[in-house]
């Protein structure tokens, strides 16, 4: 049953009572309002989308998302279709009569929730107009020269415009809740507000404006929160209108909330309120039937990524691929944001401890950042046809080697090795070989760079030396675009080459969440994160030991930036010390804490956040027993009992450990036994108070 219709029920326990018998409950509407709805522009895209089913299982047709109207977009993931509502559908229709185009279909994701799309160009004769009324309600004057938050204003004009038209149908009954999602939609939640809508309103930042262009400008942040002269630091980076936009969201909204812990302390100093919720980011979790499966996806692309290490690094492939490690970043390109200075820091450490230990571990480092070039690095997409030019070399060889090695057997001979190969098969091989001679070492980035002269990630390489010499046992590839199966270079899309990689390294200094090693642990891929990150200060608080589970969390916060840089470089040379079998264990652990990050579960916090919203907008007609935000008590991995993961995990005390004791340990490790230790710690999302005989809880009447 839609949580909408189960707030008629009397005895709720944490969940808005309705006191109005005649309340049409069944008719309450819950909007989302994002610029990134069927607009892919950042991480809020991958939180709309992968909540969307989760929402829509609890809400039904009663669920809507309102966004931008892009025909690219539009054109593969919409299907149009009337809407089924007779309200919205006569607020649509009023809409389009004054000149407004208005799109209505199903987005073809998981869930297929209804989506509501406005085409900004169509309305934007009124901005002038719209840009007046905003002044008016709030002091924030919008420059014209900033496209992006002129756009804000019409799509925030166009939003209020539509509840005011839907919230005028049901006499000003409490019908419909709005979650608007950062400070592009922020601009319909103050005109909401201002015009006195009956509409419960709740407001998501899932990182402050301001947050982040202070954080890429390489000042100590969070240790400075209280120190910040907010308007100063604002203007000076004229952002000032967005920041006002922002702010005044925040303050205007019923509930505000955050993504995580880290980003409610600095919503309290740089906007001035404390969330009201926080409300952690999670994924759609598929879980395969058999453990072994997402290791054979591991070991399936990981040999698609040795098949271009192969062509990339022709003529200096002296290293043992099997012992070869495959690390990688990924993001937008904000070089220390995302914590890319202390990778690279960190890897020319590495490199020095994996030479001076002379270890035969190799490790090749991809980015995955996109930046401008010009196109596919030449000498790239030479090693790539040397590669396949070897092989079909090699296969040919093959086939003639095969039929007379074949027809001598069918003759009851022996061959006779040294004429089973003519002179014009040594010939072929020789060019072969030569062909694979290069005077060059393999390029550091698979692309020509624009302005490579000025490239931080380039410049860097550049300092610390790691130019893929045959003495490096840190090699690195930037890849400076997005992947895609169709690439001529590397044919893997992102989660493809995530699977396929050793290790994901994400030391952010600003991550208000970090899909990236959240998508890595859901796939079983262990990562590097910080506690700077949403996603790190949640995996300290919900597992004992995270380093046990593949989470590596790099205290950035509370130590100096070289100490956080050599802690780094233990984590990555502790992974390398790792053998096969305890990867394997470790990636089992990885991928058990995926339950942790199923929206199954995480989305009781945007339930509360809602169930609060309507007390507080509609107190008369809701109420909602004082307590606090959803409890996790008991939600809690603790430290694996059997074979320590990693070497650094457990140092030996002895330097005559044996590989005898190696096994001892092994043999310790029972995977079925500790899966299920795990999923015990696992609670159900809501913990059940006792009911009456006879009487069946029926969903969303459990507390909170």
């Amino acid at each position: 049953m839609p949580l909408a219709r189960s707030l008629s029920m009397t005895s709720l326990n944490g969940l808005p009572q309705c006191e109005d018998e005649d309340l049409p409950v069944e008719d309450l509407l819950l909007f989302e309002v994002s610029w990134e709805v069927t607009n892919k522009v950042g991480g809020i895209y991958t939180v709309i989308q992968t909540k969307a089913k989760t929402t829509a299982d609890e809400w039904g047709e009663n669920y809507f998302l309102i966004g931008p109207y892009f025909e690219q977009n539009v054109k593969t993931q919409v299907e149009f279709s009337e809407p089924p509502n007779p309200a919205v559908k006569k607020a649509i229709d009023t809409m389009k009569s004054q000149g407004c185009q208005v799109f209505f279909g199903r987005w073809l994701i998981e869930g297929s929730p209804y989506v509501l799309l406005f085409d900004i160009g169509s309305a934007a004769w009124n901005l002038d107009k719209w840009k007046g009324e905003f002044w008016e309600v709030s002091n924030i004057g919008i420059p014209f020269h900033d496209q992006e938050a002129n756009d804000a204003v019409i799509f925030g004009s166009l939003t209020a415009w539509f509840l005011k038209e839907l919230s005028c149908q049901f006499d000003d009954k409490p019908n419909i809740i709005a979650h608007f999602h950062e400070w592009q939609a922020g601009v319909g939640l103050i005109l909401s507000r201002s015009q006195k809508l009956p509409v419960a309103t709740i407001f998501t930042t899932h990182a402050t404006l301001l947050g982040r262009y202070l954080c890429a400008a390489s000042i100590d942040f969070y240790n400075n929160l209280d120190q910040f002269d907010i308007d100063k630091e604002a203007g000076e980076r004229q952002i000032y209108h967005r920041y006002c936009m922002e702010r005044a969201s925040v303050h205007c909204a019923h509930v505000f909330t955050t993504v995580s812990q880290i980003t409610a302390t600095e919503a309290e100093h740089m906007l001035k309120k404390s969330p009201d919720v926080v409300t952690p980011n999670g994924l759609n979790i598929k879980k395969f039937s058999a453990m072994h499966e997402f290791q054979n996806l591991h070991s399936m692309y990981k040999a698609r990524i040795q098949e271009f290490i192969r062509g990339h690094f022709y003529g200096h492939l002296d290293f043992d691929l099997d012992k070869t490690l495959f690390f990688f970043i990924a993001g937008r390109y904000e070089f220390s944001n995302k914590g890319a200075d202390m990778f690279l820091e960190a890897l020319s450490r590495l490199n020095f401890l994996l030479r001076v230990h002379k270890t035969d571990v190799t490790v090749i480092v991809f980015f995955i950042m996109p930046a401008k070039t010009n196109n596919f690095n030449v000498e790239t997409l030479k090693g790539q046809a040397v590669r396949k030019q070897l092989w079909d070399t090699a296969q040919s060889v093959k086939e003639k080697f095969g039929r007379k090695l074949y027809n001598s057997l069918l003759k009851g001979e022996i061959p006779d090795l040294n004429k089973i190969l003519d002179r014009d098969d040594i010939s072929i091989m020789k060019r072969a070989i030569f062909t694979t001679q290069r005077h060059t070492l393999p390029p550091v980035t698979t692309h020509n760079m624009i302005d490579d002269s000025n490239d931080p990630i380039l410049n860097t390489i550049r300092r610390i030396g790691l130019f893929n010499n045959r003495t490096d046992r840190v090699k690195v590839i930037l890849h400076p675009e997005f992947l895609s199966s169709t690439s001529p270079l590397l044919p893997l899309d992102y989660e493809e080459f995530v699977r396929g990689c050793h290790l994901g390294v994400f030391p952010s200094y600003y991550e208000p969440w970090g899909y990236t090693p959240a998508e890595c642990t859901v796939m079983g891929i262990p990562s590097v994160t910080t506690n700077l990150s949403g996603f790190g200060c949640f995996m300290q608080e919900h597992v004992a030991d995270p380093a046990a589970y593949g989470i590596y969390i790099v205290d950035r916060r509370f130590r100096s930036p070289d100490e956080s840089c050599n802690q780094l470089t233990q984590f990555l040379y502790g992974f390398c010390q790792q053998n096969r079998r305890q990867r394997i264990i470790q990636r089992n652990r990885t991928e058990r804490l995926s339950d942790l990050l199923d929206w199954k579960y995480l989305g009781r916090y945007y339930m509360h956040a809602r169930h609060l919203a309507l007390s507080r907008t509609f107190p008369v007609k809701f109420e909602m027993e004082p307590s606090a935000p959803p409890k996790t008590e008991g939600f809690r991995y603790p430290r694996p009992s059997s074979v320590p993961p990693s070497p650094s995990a457990s140092q030996h005390s002895s330097p005559h450990h044996s590989e005898a004791e190696d096994e001892d340990e092994d043999e310790r490790y029972d995977e079925d036994e500790e899966a299920e230790r795990d999923r015990q710690n696992i609670k159900s999302p809501f913990s059940i108070g006792a009911l009456p005989q006879g009487k069946k809880k029926q969903h969303g009447e459990y507390r909170n």
